[in-house]
């Protein structure tokens, strides 16, 4: 297979940031793949039987995106930009492992990048974390990409599930747990995620760390993002199922709302945008939403150190929240 050509880093990208940190454990041993090759995750049996049907397996249901009450049992709290031409974006994500109440449920935190109308064509490239029972038949965080050109309608699916990203590094496990995960008063951890439109060739790229390329996702996939995308998106997103008709206990984030603050609330930090000039830019007038407030929130804030940041999250239901 021909070596791909790597792609340009964006400006203003600091490589000496973070040394490059493992976050996965089954890499801990020290065990990578060869040359050539890439680690995948071994889809089983049980994996299968958990999906709701094998056409479904490992794809987002089918909902109304538009970020209001009705959009199908999905709640968001999250930062976004829009209205400029977008070429990618970057930030770090706080890891967690919120409780994740029923199996039809999961819990994660991400960045989009979004082109398109909130009609068919949406255009959406993801990656964050995720807890997904049904997904991964367990409550850790792990590592995930995601894609559509058609508002989740027929495209698109999580990880390697169907063809579509491209990975090319050797030593990161899409759909891994990530490890170490944040505790309450505890110790912090997070990860840094950066994808980007190669200026050369157009595809979309994603870095984890300040090291690895872990692959792309070829232009040919979109419609709208072939060009650029109009809005960046960054946070958190939980289903409820309403199980036995009160909202669920499922949580965002670290489970906490963002008033506590660090070490408490989950955050996200460092929030970057790729302008057309394939330099990282700090994003402005980055504005917030809740769309449940009493049972998730959202505060931003910047500072020197965070650069844009905000805290975000919840229990779920709470005597606020029923």
């Amino acid at each position: 297979m021909a070596q791909m050509e790597s792609p340009e880093t964006p400006k203003g990208e600091n490589p000496d940031e973070m040394v490059s940190e493992n976050h996965q454990l089954w890499s801990l041993s020290g065990e990578s793949c060869p040359e050539g090759t890439i680690p995948i995750r071994r889809t089983t049996e049980q994996d299968v039987l958990r999906a709701s049907s094998i056409q479904r397996f490992g794809r987002k249901i089918r909902r109304p995106i538009r970020r209001d009450s009705s959009s199908n049992g999905h709640e968001h709290a999250v930062g976004y930009v829009s209205g400029q031409e977008y070429y990618g974006a970057k930030a770090s994500i706080n890891v967690w492992a919120p409780r994740v109440a029923n199996q039809y449920e999961f819990s994660l935190s991400q960045m989009w990048v979004i082109s398109g109308s909130f009609g068919n064509d949406l255009n959406t490239i993801e990656a964050g974390w995720q807890v997904s029972p049904e997904l991964y038949g367990d409550s850790y965080p792990r590592f995930f990409t995601y894609w559509t050109s058609d508002a989740y309608q027929a495209t698109g699916c999580y990880n390697l599930l169907c063809s579509g990203f491209v990975q090319t590094n050797n030593r990161i496990a899409i759909g891994a747990a990530i490890s170490p995960r944040s505790s309450y008063k505890g110790g912090q951890y997070d990860i840094s995620l950066l994808v980007w439109k190669d200026p050369k060739h157009g595809n979309w790229w994603l870095q984890f760390g300040s090291g690895p390329l872990v692959g792309y996702w070829p232009s040919f996939l979109f419609t709208h993002l072939r060009n650029h995308a109009n809005m960046v998106q960054f946070g958190g997103e939980v289903v409820n199922t309403r199980p036995s008709g009160t909202h669920t206990l499922t949580q965002m984030g670290s489970g906490h709302f963002s008033g506590e603050g660090f070490g408490k609330a989950s955050y996200f930090r460092n929030l970057q945008v790729v302008d057309w000039d394939n330099s990282l830019i700090p994003v402005s007038n980055l504005r917030v939403l809740a769309d449940h407030p009493n049972c998730y929130d959202i505060r931003g804030g910047i500072n020197n150190v965070w650069g844009n940041y905000f805290y975000y999250g919840g229990p779920g239901r709470n005597v606020r929240c029923p």
